[in-house]
């Protein structure tokens, strides 16, 4: 089993919804985790559009990297640039990737311009993992 690991800056949108599809598409071939270079909680509107595609990431927690440190870690997913630019060291031979997703809680608008902005960057990261585990656990 693989462990992933995907940081973003707040792990409150971008890391949770890529945390939760990840584990949704490698199933029992990898344990998924998300972590902030800060904690800013768990984004109700990162729930509600991941809840309207049938995954549940309501019970999530807000972590920070340094949580994580005495994992070994098979892939780190950065989805934001400033989390790929302050990521810490993690030793051994994980394997670094690199998306910068936008950040859904910087929409700006009515209630819903904001929450299609939610959906619009979801759809992104679900694409995204889809193909990531596609791409490196599917033997």
């Amino acid at each position: 089993m693989k462990n992933i690991l995907v940081l973003c800056t707040g792990n409150s949108c971008r890391s949770q919804i890529a945390e939760g599809y990840l584990q949704h598409f490698a199933g029992d071939k990898a344990k998924v985790y998300s972590a902030g270079i800060e904690t800013h909680g768990v984004n109700p509107k990162a729930i509600q559009v991941m809840a309207e595609d049938h995954i549940d990431i309501s019970h999530h927690t807000s972590n920070n990297v340094d949580e994580y440190t005495d994992i070994p870690f098979d892939y780190l997913i950065t989805v934001c640039d400033n989390a790929n630019e302050n990521c810490p060291y993690f030793p051994g031979k994980m394997q670094r990737f690199h998306h910068n997703f936008p950040d859904p809680a910087k929409a700006q608008g009515n209630p819903g311009q904001i929450i299609d902005e939610f959906r619009r960057v979801r759809d992104m990261i679900k694409n995204y993992s889809k193909d990531f585990i596609a791409e490196h656990l599917q033997a």
